[in-house]
């Protein structure tokens, strides 16, 4: 860290086309008129595809998503910019500004591949007509829909939280500003370092192989392509990346004793944790769903479960987990660290990073609340109540072999939820102060590498598939 002579802005000034309030008055007319008929010719577009089968083809499909990506790109900048106009107030504060450029580099993206995706359907139809509908099938148009958000929610917080590591300058004051921080970690004693490495190597590689062996087996077996081990290999996807992205970090600091982490490098870290957290509470409270219907509601089951809710219910838990992480990510980024730089703990922690800012983080800890129970306390309610109405089925059948294949159907989902919130509660359940990273180990290293376990040995099908992976025997 250093020392800079100088004053960090807190928000920016959007001059505009002109300063002339004459000029400004003409101009917020004919922004306003161009804006009302954005909206109302998109949205039109958006209804007459929606509301005619006829225009449920492929090339109207993308045409939509485009018309509503549309819609958000203008409404992210013209009405600030009718606003300046109207009441002449040209401010915009600094997490308005990064919020306002994280929306308009992803939208611009997203317009990009669409259009690229457009193009490949023309393609298709004019140059290979006779497969059209079988290389253009719903399958691939969702698929395609969602690699074109992902990569252009990809490319915006890649931008973003760049943008954020920057620092602007205004006045004068002595300040320090922090460009890396240190994880001290389980502890400084580098004979214990030492013994460390060894374990949470061993509980990193056995949570990679597991999690990878139940996506394996899910995908190889065909006897487990349904919605409850499509939303299970999603998790063990999410327990991966969610490894990933803390413990190699942990384990270079433990072996090489380097434990300094970049200012960017930790907001990345943070990023991915806080995203991947909730992205695994979601897929449980759908996983809890799923288990509901097939027990509560099992002649429905095919019906209710299809491919496209599947497929929505895991793009809406990525959506919601990626708002989540870039929320707080960003609100993070806003803050202004300058005393201390040891983070003492084993990653770049949320908790930990609010309590090392030497700015106001009272609104940081708002949004946490309120956020937080949006994400975690709703959908835990939810599987409570799930839960509830699932031991009232299983309770009226009346053979006892019904009721333990009933239960049996839905015991490894009950333990990776108690789990899971078991953990996260110990961690997250407690004030600020006194936060302990004992009960973050266990949801962050520990919870991950049971969870393959857990359903390996509580579920029979998952057993069986597992079986004949490694004995390389499985059905094609």
């Amino acid at each position: 860290m250093g020392f800079q002579n100088q004053t960090t802005v807190s928000e920016f000034l959007l001059l505009g086309l002109t300063q002339d309030p004459e000029v400004q008055r003409y101009l917020f007319g004919l922004f306003l008129a161009m804006y009302l008929i954005t909206l109302v010719g998109n949205l039109l577009i958006i209804l007459a595809i929606v509301t005619d089968v006829h225009l449920h083809t492929p090339m109207y499909f993308f045409l939509a998503n485009l018309s509503f990506t549309d819609v958000f790109f203008v409404s992210n900048t013209v009405p600030k910019m009718l606003v300046n106009l109207y009441t002449q107030k040209k401010t915009i504060p600094y997490t308005g500004c990064l919020i306002q450029l994280y929306f308009l580099v992803s939208l611009v993206a997203l317009d990009n591949l669409l259009l690229a995706v457009m193009a490949y359907d023309r393609f298709v139809a004019i140059c290979r007509p006779l497969h059209y509908t079988m290389i253009m099938s719903p399958r691939l148009c969702i698929l395609l829909l969602v690699a074109c958000w992902a990569l252009s929610i990809l490319y915006g917080l890649t931008h973003t939280i760049l943008m954020a590591t920057l620092t602007f300058y205004m006045g004068f004051q002595n300040q320090t500003t922090v460009s890396e921080f240190l994880l001290l970690g389980l502890t400084q004693d580098p004979e214990h370092e030492k013994f460390l490495f060894g374990p949470f190597l061993a509980m990193y590689l056995v949570t990679m192989a597991g999690n990878l062996l139940i996506i394996l087996a899910i995908v190889s077996d065909v006897c487990l392509h349904t919605p409850m081990y499509f939303f299970l290999a999603n998790l063990s996807f999410t327990d991966v990346c969610f490894v990933s992205n803390t413990i190699p970090k942990m384990l270079v600091n433990l072996y090489t004793q380097k434990k300094t982490i970049p200012y960017t490098g930790c907001l990345i870290q943070l990023y991915f944790l806080v995203s991947l957290v909730a992205l695994d509470n979601l897929l449980l409270a759908v996983m809890a769903y799923d288990r509901f219907v097939a027990i509560c509601r099992p002649l429905h089951y095919t019906m209710i479960m299809s491919s496209r809710l599947c497929i929505l219910f895991l793009v809406a838990c990525w959506a919601l987990s990626i708002l989540y992480g870039l929320t707080h990510t960003i609100l993070m980024a806003t803050l202004t660290f300058c005393g201390p730089r040891e983070i003492s703990h084993i990653f770049c922690e949320m908790y930990v990073l609010l309590r090392l800012a030497c700015s106001d983080t009272r609104v940081n800890q708002a949004v946490l609340i309120i956020t937080g129970s949006l994400l975690f306390i709703i959908p835990f309610l939810l599987m409570l109540i799930s839960y509830v109405q699932i031991v009232k089925a299983i309770l009226r059948i009346p053979s006892a072999s019904g009721k333990y294949k009933a239960f049996s159907t839905c015991a490894s989902h009950l333990a990776v939820v108690s789990l899971f919130y078991g953990t996260l509660f110990g961690v997250y359940l407690q004030p600020l102060k006194t936060y302990s990273m004992k009960a973050t180990v266990m949801y962050a290293v520990v919870t991950p590498m049971l969870n393959p376990f857990i359903y390996s040995l509580m579920n029979k099908d998952m057993k069986g598939s597992l079986k004949k992976l490694l004995r390389g025997k499985t059905a094609s």
